[in-house]
């Protein structure tokens, strides 16, 4: 749950904003130049970008609280080999810094979530 505005609380949509960030990814790899250092690059990123909200559904259609905590820490290791990928995207390719901070940091918030979730649910 979160606070918005006003002051009261909504529930948070984590399947939505993973589901979000997936299509950030994708329309962002749309973007960048392809070259041989690139393509394997940008590859990787979508997979790793994408895998999050998928793994976080499969979380949602878990068959028990350790096959929840398994694919909660599938989504944590998604989320932030993602990170790891952006990195290597903006080192390769440093035009797209400023596209590439906003999908970092929304990784990296992801990445904290998931965290969260699987120390709570060991």
């Amino acid at each position: 749950m979160t606070e918005n505005r006003r002051g009261a609380f909504r529930k948070y949509d984590l399947k939505r904003r993973t589901t979000e960030f997936g299509k950030a990814v994708i329309l962002f790899a749309r973007t960048l130049k392809q070259d041989p250092v690139m393509a394997p690059l940008t590859e990787q990123f979508v997979d790793a970008g994408t895998s999050v909200g998928a793994n976080c559904r499969e979380a949602d259609n878990a068959e028990s609280r350790k096959d929840f905590h398994h694919k909660v820490c599938i989504c944590r290791k998604e989320a932030d080999e993602t990170k790891y990928w952006i990195q290597m995207i903006a080192t390769a390719q440093p035009s797209a810094r400023a596209g590439a901070r906003p999908l970092w940091q929304e990784a990296k918030e992801l990445h904290l979530i998931f965290c969260s979730i699987a120390n709570k649910t060991r």
